[in-house]
């Protein structure tokens, strides 16, 4: 990794001068969130009842991600599909003995109303996970199970409640075993990760140096096994926090195809790699993860092995995520850029509500 410089130091004076929102101190809170999480879901009064459909986990962005990160901590435990949706509406050949999880966190999300109100018109049990919206006040009215998330964060900041509600709402379906366990397990670790990691650690904290290492430079996250999915959500956080162009890939799959692009990868900019491991994969795909490093790390201007911490799937996914969500903040402090708004993204959802009104005008 590269050596720090005089001008990138990152404790709690330089973050806050830039973060105006806190969006840190959620990051912080994320061990709170998944023990937090475990009481919600208890709350919501969520039946306890094989389907053998599965879980679908229907959301977008932020939200989403909790059901692709509970589908990698699961791994080959999984007793029947457990899927993440993303898009409008339900997939084709959706079982009837399934149960969707809709999970929006502003309860907003037009994506995520389509595949509720489709999931109940074709009979189909559901959850909702929210802060409310419109997808609380549909749930309520329909007598929808509502696992309630507290308000007031950015979307992506939640990700804890959508993973543990993911989670816990498969093994209400019988689609994986409880990890209640590995959850407070996690939770006990993200606590003591968080002061390795956070803006009080010192400057050569294990973030702090992989957000020097990613500045200036294309981002490229590689995930394998259990860290396949936290590698897509090191991309989402560096796009949204940093507000930087980032691609992940995941091994073994990228091995066949987007390896040979590393050749002419400087032509086009200097990149860096970014391989995080994970000690429960199978020994092969574990040393994929070395030769491919060994192999991109001579053709980019900087890479990062990262290895995998805790024992149990949902320590090392949970691990992972907080990571990266660190490192994305920090990077966003050395480019000076507040880390909580994002015009581009509002711009879009400004203009698609003004086209739904017009649209409802047009009808009444």
């Amino acid at each position: 990794m590269t050596a720090r410089g005089v001008g990138d130091v990152l404790d709690r004076a330089a973050v806050a001068a830039v973060d105006a929102e806190n969006l840190l101190g959620d990051i912080e809170s994320q061990p709170h969130q998944l023990e937090d999480a475990l009481w919600r879901v208890e709350s919501a009064g969520i039946a306890t009842r094989e389907r053998p459909g599965g879980l679908l986990v229907c959301g977008m962005g932020g939200s989403g991600i909790g059901g692709e990160l509970a589908g990698a901590a699961v791994g080959r435990r999984a007793r029947a599909q457990l899927r993440t949706v993303r898009g409008y509406g339900l997939p084709p050949g959706a079982r009837e003995d399934a149960l969707v999880l809709c999970a929006s966190y502003s309860g907003e999300t037009e994506e995520t109303l389509a595949s509720f109100a489709e999931a109940g018109a074709a009979g189909i049990e559901r959850v909702a996970i929210t802060t409310g919206g419109r997808l609380a006040a549909a749930a309520r009215a329909e007598g929808v199970p509502v696992i309630g998330v507290p308000a007031g964060m950015q979307p992506r900041a939640a990700v804890a409640y959508m993973l543990v509600g993911a989670l816990e709402c498969a093994a209400l379906c019988g689609a994986a075993p409880s990890l209640r366990t590995e959850i407070e397990a996690a939770s006990a670790l993200l606590s003591r990760l968080a002061g390795d990691w956070g803006p009080d650690a010192g400057q050569d904290a294990l973030p702090k140096r992989l957000a020097r290492l990613l500045h200036g430079r294309v981002p490229v996250i590689y995930g394998v096994g259990a860290t396949a999915p936290a590698a897509l959500r090191w991309k989402t956080q560096i796009n949204e926090n940093a507000q930087l162009m980032a691609f992940s890939a995941a091994l073994p799959e990228a091995d066949h195809n987007e390896l040979g692009g590393w050749e002419g990868a400087a032509e086009l900019a200097p990149f860096a790699a970014v391989f995080l491991g994970d000690a429960g994969a199978d020994p092969r795909l574990r040393r994929r993860v070395e030769i491919t490093a060994a192999e991109v790390g001579g053709l980019v201007s900087a890479h990062a092995q990262v290895p995998s911490f805790g024992d149990t799937a949902v320590e090392r996914v949970t691990a992972a995520v907080m990571l990266g969500d660190f490192a994305s903040v920090y990077l966003a402090v050395l480019r000076g850029v507040d880390p909580t708004p994002i015009e581009t993204i509002e711009r879009l959802k400004h203009a698609l509500a003004e086209d739904a009104g017009a649209a409802g005008a047009q009808t009444k």
